[in-house]
């Protein structure tokens, strides 16, 4: 199966990779023609048409952007980590802020896994377990019951903790005063269990050797073992899902002899153990011959029910509090699990997925065509009683409707449904090597929290490269049309080829880098995802880059030809351009950090330590490069007048304030979000 699962590229990936084929082939062909139009029309000598068309490429092309994205989603890599989610492929960052549908497991993700047993359900008889976790402190108390029955029920008992005990492969240990398990969790808790009824597992497994073993498999749902006595009484106990149990039995305990086998009361007891959110095994018996040494599935036709044993997870907090985050961010949130379907809808509703959430059991999927699985995965909120197999169609089925679906998981059989995922989410603590390695992303801490934590993470990674492309492509685009205007209109160009390269090489690696730094907007985890098909240029950056762009020339153009009326020579006047250019830059660079709020704020204002840094390297270069002799020599420069730099601040400031107010017209209009 994960050889058959081919892996995708990501959405950010996709959009990059069309941007850039679609950019590069426009400026081209731009190029070309205004190459053409300067010497067959405006009669330009074909050196000066290059370097004007160089000029034009230069301003156009975002050469900084791949390295900015980069080092953003970088970044992004070391705020997931500080918060327990390790990255193993860059790209997932984005994705992750790009995920629709969440597909969690349940046990020790959405739950503490510290399995306690709460309950003992026998034929004569009922019993309740006291203590909390591991610690094997509490008690059995039966329910009342007639004398007659009690002796029965003690019998009846004592052969199912047995059964607990030998039909494991958990360990409980103590270290530093504290209980651990090594194995499962709910062998563990079986364990737990021998000791509040008096048994010693070691001596008791040591009295009872195994012979042979049926390992526990997804496909049939549960473990035999086969064990002999000191005595010669040789045994197979079975445990696992109840449903798969009483079809392989014939009889039910009866004290020391056998009876005929309830199943509707049994049925009833599983469901209503299972409404009360407990998760159920259950156990049955069979005696074989004394030299019985093999065991095989045939061996297991004709076993005796011994009953119930109910077992409680209880929810993490963090995860009832992230699956509401999830629900506000427009996230759905899908619970998998291998549970019976009435306790995985009670804890469905403990974790707030609604007072009846819509359950599908995996016998049910296996009845679904895969044209009418899609509509009926998405309506579902939990799958119970799931393979592997059925994980891999619900996440196939999920993105067939154009989803974005993270996964989470931990076992071998994990592996399938995690690499064909968007983004594979492996358990740092009880996943299996296999389950990582076809993962994406690792919870340090194996908690649901951590993934929706990631997802904000995520979120605030694709809204910094959104700022970033929003900052550096009418940037470029306010040079560029410059350089057309002077081409078309035949005057001089406002500024030369290498002062271009200047002002790209001066704020490209500071002002545009500081803003993968940028934090979380107040109301990043409020909106819901973003569609997978949507472009890198949303209509509201395409509107943003043509109106910046066009702002930024009839600024350039303006202080050019001002320059130039008052009889300032080429190189004062392409000196201010520059400096203007530079100064609109880190205007519009505070008018960018915010694209869904106000930047008029103090902490708008004030900026990040990165932001106010890149600033101050940027004004420090540009005061070399318009006082320092030696810039003079290399990009024709002169010093500017104090007025000059007051008028030039002066169109920075107007400029914001002009996109500021277009900002609130496109937030009122919901053209913001588009």
């Amino acid at each position: 199966m994960l050889r058959e699962v081919q892996p995708l590229t990501t959405p950010l990936l996709r959009q990059i990779n069309h941007f850039g084929v679609r950019f590069t082939w426009i400026t081209l062909a731009v190029a070309v023609v205004l190459f053409a139009f300067a010497v067959w029309v405006r009669g330009y000598a074909w050196p000066d048409a290059l370097i004007a068309v160089v000029a034009l490429a230069v301003g156009a092309i975002p050469e900084g952007l791949p390295a900015v994205i980069t080092i953003t989603l970088a970044i992004g890599v070391q705020r997931m980590a500080r918060r327990h989610a390790a990255i193993r492929q860059l790209p997932a960052v984005e994705t992750l802020g790009a995920t629709s549908v969440i597909c969690s497991d349940k046990t020790g993700t959405l739950t503490r896994n510290e399995m306690t047993v709460r309950r003992l359900e026998v034929p004569h008889g009922q019993y309740t377990v006291t203590g909390s976790g591991y610690v094997p402190e509490g008690r059995l108390e039966a329910a009342s019951t007639d004398d007659a029955a009690a002796d029965k029920q003690r019998l009846e008992s004592s052969c199912l903790v047995l059964s607990g005990v030998l039909c494991n492969d958990a360990q409980l240990n103590q270290e530093n005063g504290a209980w651990h398990v090594m194995g499962d969790p709910m062998e563990g808790a079986l364990v737990a269990l021998a000791i509040k009824a008096g048994l010693e597992p070691e001596l008791t497994r040591h009295e009872w050797p195994r012979l042979a073993e049926i390992p526990f498999d997804a496909k049939h749902r549960f473990m035999a073992t086969l064990h002999r006595h000191a005595t010669g009484d040789c045994r197979i106990f079975v445990k696992g899902a109840p449903d798969e149990l009483l079809q392989r039995c014939v009889a039910q305990i009866d004290g020391e002899g056998t009876a005929s086998l309830d199943q509707g009361a049994w049925g009833a007891k599983v469901a209503n153990a299972a409404a009360q959110g407990e998760r159920v095994l259950g156990f049955a018996v069979k005696a074989v011959a004394p030299d019985a040494d093999k065991l095989t599935f045939s061996d297991l036709d004709g076993l005796v029910f011994i009953g119930l044993i109910g077992f409680i997870d209880p929810p993490r907090e963090e995860a009832v509090a992230a699956i509401k985050e999830c629900h506000s961010a427009g996230i759905a949130v899908k619970m998998i699990t291998g549970d019976h379907a009435e306790t995985a809808a009670a804890i469905a509703r403990q974790l707030g997925f609604g007072e009846d959430p819509h359950v599908l059991t995996g016998r049910e999927l296996d009845d679904i065509s895969d044209t009418d699985l899609p509509a009926i995965v998405t309506e579902a909120s939990v799958f119970a009683r799931t393979n592997p197999e059925h994980k891999l169609r619900i996440v196939r089925a999920l993105q067939s409707t154009g989803a974005i679906v993270a996964m989470t998981g931990d076992g071998v059989n994990d592996a399938p449904s995690l690499k064909q995922a968007n983004v594979g989410v492996g358990m740092g603590h009880k996943g299996t090597d296999a389950a990582k390695e076809a993962s994406q992303m690792v919870l340090l801490d194996d908690n649901f929290a951590s993934i929706v934590a990631a997802v904000n993470e995520g979120r605030v990674v694709y809204d910094n490269i959104r700022k970033v492309t929003a900052w550096t492509l009418p940037t470029n685009g306010g040079e560029v049309l410059a350089v057309v205007a002077a081409i078309l209109f035949n005057f001089s160009m406002p500024m030369s080829a290498v002062q271009i390269l200047w002002i790209n090489l001066v704020t490209a690696g500071t002002l545009g880098l500081a803003l993968a730094f940028e934090p979380a907007e107040p109301n990043v985890m409020q909106r819901r995802p973003r569609p997978a098909n949507q472009g890198l240029l949303t209509p509201f950056l395409i509107w943003r880059v043509a109106l910046v762009s066009f702002l930024f020339l009839a600024a350039v153009l303006g202080v050019f030809f001002y320059s130039l009326g008052r009889g300032d020579e080429l190189a004062m006047a392409r000196t201010l351009v520059v400096n203007l250019i530079v100064v609109l830059e880190i205007f519009y660079l505070f008018n960018v950090r915010y694209l869904h709020d106000t930047s008029f704020s103090w902490q708008g204002l004030l900026g990040t330590p990165a932001v106010l840094a890149a600033v101050a390297v940027v004004v420090v270069a540009q005061a070399l490069f318009t006082y320092w002799p030696a810039m003079h020599a290399l990009f024709d420069t002169r010093p500017l007048a104090f007025l000059d730099g007051v008028l030039i601040i002066s169109i920075g400031m107007v400029m914001m304030a002009i996109l500021e107010v277009e900002k609130i017209v496109m937030r009122r209009t919901g053209w913001l979000n588009q």
